[in-house]
């Protein structure tokens, strides 16, 4: 079964994603990946292939083992996906090589609370896992041990990774997290940053659980 007779909506939603990260600058020439998981199978990006020229049947699809199935061949940071998918309930990973937050990975233990919007991860840091080679399990097992309570972090001398209960949430992620890397650094061109505490943090979280109830409330009424 060729990816496409999988899932086409789908996996032309990934491919118009996987083109977006190279137009949006989170990253350079073939680095990064993303992928999706439909049921007991992984969809991910292929190895070697500008971002530009994916096409759907040059997606590769994986077992949950992280074992080829059908499609090209897939990206080198696999396991990495693979193990974020067995640890985790994400339904998308994203990773990427953006520069704001690939530079705070070389500098910093973590990225701290330097706007509200880092609710969204789910804590008020975002940590940088340790050192690892792309494509090793030991990379893979740094980022799941990471990302234990947390949607995103950040990768060693290496990029970032984010994941989702969708695609878009995934996506929509790792453009924030390299949002609030950019201000971040930008912030301390001027001085040191005034940083808001977990609880400011935990109020806006709380904030958001409130009116994203009162809206389905409303929804059913």
């Amino acid at each position: 079964m060729s990816p496409r007779a999988r899932s086409g909506g789908e996996l032309d939603e990934l491919v118009r994603c996987a083109r977006m990260m190279s137009d949006n600058g989170l990253v350079v020439g073939t680095a990064g990946n993303i992928s999706i998981r439909l049921d007991n199978e992984i969809v991910i990006t292929p190895t070697s292939v500008p971002y530009d020229r994916i096409e759907v049947d040059d997606l590769c699809v994986l077992d949950l083992a992280g074992d080829r199935i059908d499609g090209g061949r897939p990206s080198s940071e696999a396991p990495l996906h693979t193990q974020i998918y067995k640890t985790t309930d994400a339904a998308a990973v994203v990773h990427t090589h953006s520069p704001f937050a690939t530079t705070l990975a070389c500098v910093s233990d973590e990225l701290p609370a330097i706007h509200y919007s880092i609710h969204r991860f789910g804590g008020d840091t975002i940590p940088v896992a340790d050192y690892e080679r792309f494509g090793s399990d030991a990379l893979a097992d740094l980022v799941a041990l990471a990302l234990k309570d947390r949607r995103g972090t950040l990768l060693r001398n290496h990029g970032a990774v984010t994941y989702g209960s969708s695609l878009t949430e995934a996506y929509d992620l790792a453009v924030l997290l390299e949002w609030l890397a950019r201000i971040y650094w930008q912030a301390k061109q001027l001085g040191e940053p005034r940083l808001l505490t977990a609880e400011h943090v935990e109020e806006v979280a709380a904030e958001a659980r409130r009116r994203r109830y009162a809206n389905t409330a409303a929804s059913i009424e």
